[in-house]
Formats: C-alpha cells, sequence, structure tokens
C-alpha cells in the first residue's frame, strides 16, 4: 500500500499485535539477549550469535560465540526464566526445574574472515584513513527504518498501544493487581483510520494465561477495567468499540508448556506491528558487528 493510497483512503484498518515477557518466544529473545548483555559487558569485541528453543521443560540454546571471557551461561538462563516469573510448577515452567541444554561453538573461520577485514580491504581498495571500512560483514542484511507522528515514541498507534497492553498486563501480574495473571500473555489492536489519521480504536484483543479458579466473566471484567482502560486514551473508544478477553475461553495452560518457542519469532511485534516493512533477521542474541 502506497502513501497517497493510506492518505486518500476514507477509512482503513490496520492491525498490531503484542506478547508479553512470558511468551515462549519472548522468553526466548531474553534469554538470547541475557547471555549476548553477559558476554558484551567482559567482552565488547565478542562475536555472538545465540540463539534459544523452549518447549514443555526444556530450555536449548544454541549458536556460534567467539569470545576470551567466561559466562555461566545455565545461571544465566535460569535467572532470565526466574525474572520473567516461572517460578512454579503450576504455572507449567520451573526455572529451578526445568532442563538446559548448552551447544555452543565459535564462528565459523569461513565468517569470521570476512568480519575480521572488509572485501575492499582484502583488495587493497582501503587506504589506512579510511578505517571505517576495514571491518567487513560475515552476512547480508536488509535494515528497515520508519517513523511517524501518531505516538510520542514515533511508532504507528496500534503496535504503540499492544506494547503498552502487554506492559500493563505483566506490571498488573507483578505488582498483584491481578493477583490471578500468569506470565504468558498477547494483545492486539485494531486501529481505524480516516483519511491516514487515527480516528478510533475497532477492537482490543487481551489473552492472558491465568490461575483456573478464576471465572471468565470475572477475568473479562478486570482485563476492561484494570488494562484496557487505563492504557487505551477514552477518545478513541466508542460504542461500537469491541473486546475481545481470552476468546478462546480458557487459557490456564501457557508459556513453554503450551507453546514451543523460538529466538527471533516475534521479529513483527519488535518492529513496526506489520505497519511497516522488515528485513527479515532476527535482533535478539546478536552482537554489535
Amino acid at each position: 500500500m502506497s502513501d497517497t493510497t493510506f492518505m486518500s483512503s476514507p477509512s482503513l484498518f490496520l492491525t498490531s499485535e503484542s506478547v508479553t515477557e512470558g511468551h515462549p518466544d519472548k522468553l526466548c529473545d531474553q534469554i538470547s539477549d541475557a547471555i549476548l548483555d553477559a558476554i558484551i559487558a567482559q567482552d565488547p569485541m565478542a562475536r555472538v550469535a545465540c540463539e534459544s528453543a523452549v518447549t514443555t521443560g526444556l530450555i536449548v540454546v544454541m549458536g556460534e560465540i567467539t569470545t576470551n571471557c567466561y559466562v555461566d551461561m545455565p545461571a544465566i538462563i535460569r535467572n532470565t526464566v526466574r525474572d520473567v516469573g516461572y517460578t512454579r510448577a503450576k504455572y507449567g515452567f520451573d526455572y529451578e526445574t526445568c532442563g538446559v541444554t548448552v551447544s555452543i561453538k565459535e564462528q565459523s573461520g569461513d565468517i569470521a574472515q570476512g568480519v575480521d577485514k572488509s572485501l575492499e580491504a582484502r583488495e587493497g581498495q582501503v587506504s589506512a584513513e579510511e578505517l571505517e571500512l576495514e571491518q567487513g560483514a560475515g552476512d547480508q542484511g536488509m535494515m528497515i527504518g520508519f517513523a511517524c507522528n501518531e505516538t510520542p515514541e514515533l511508532m504507528p498507534l496500534s503496535i504503540s498501544l499492544a506494547h503498552k497492553l502487554c506492559r500493563r498486563l505483566t506490571q498488573a501480574r507483578k505488582d498483584n493487581v491481578l493477583d490471578y495473571l500468569r506470565p504468558d500473555g498477547k494483545s492486539q489492536v485494531t486501529v481505524e483510520y480516516e483519511y491516514g489519521r487515527p480516528k478510533r480504536i475497532d477492537t482490543i484483543v487481551l489473552s492472558t494465561q491465568h490461575d483456573p479458579v478464576v471465572s471468565h466473566d470475572q477475568l473479562e471484567q478486570d482485563l476492561i477495567d484494570v488494562i484496557a482502560h487505563e492504557v487505551i486514551p477514552p477518545e478513541l473508544i466508542d460504542d461500537r468499540t469491541r473486546y475481545l478477553i481470552n476468546p478462546t475461553g480458557r487459557f490456564v495452560i501457557g508459556g513453554p508448556m503450551g507453546d514451543a518457542g523460538l529466538t527471533g519469532r516475534k521479529i513483527i511485534v519488535d518492529t513496526y506491528g506489520g505497519v511497516a516493512r522488515h528485513g527479515g533477521g532476527a535482533f535478539s542474541g546478536k552482537d554489535p558487528s
């Protein structure tokens, strides 16, 4: 869709989703990033490509890492899971008892030589003054940048609100505002635009893992009052706005027990919520080079 089409459309609906920190894919992102952070803190020149996968009772961390430092990966992994909130077996995942498998090797020599020195430097096309061209790249990628004036953070309104809903879910859980909430959760927001400007919120979807004792009616009312209405600007809500709260009817089994997770599977959530293009590569667990 071109900008001209967007601005000239009398009515258009755009939808974005987000996930909480306890979602299996986002849990994997955080594990990969925690390992990266620990290594870069000691060795800024490290090469890190760290991938994680989770399933029922198991975390697998794999990838290619070249560094001169040591980090306790199993401890980092378990601490990350603990901080997210998987602290009891009844949540379907427990940081103390889950299995942890680490399979890490050094970066391939073929890739490393491309990063160590650029093609231009290897072919003598770079002078000593052009130091910025000396470092090469071991892979290819497409990077997409986008900004808009719909929100203070210069992001599309739909993804901004979806993120805020998930942050509010996590806050309500950790502060015991809604003590029956559990770590896994998702949000989705559909914004109606009129001639390129946000007009109203058409639909709000909230799905959250929960204690089995809470009734659906209570969950529905609480998530509308304590989560949605605390986040969504009231001027964007009207009598046609729809609220879909745990639309499957039940979400007790969640996290890695309910669904396998993988680093990099939420790249649209991590960028523009589908409103702008994405290059395709994951961000988590990768060093700056």
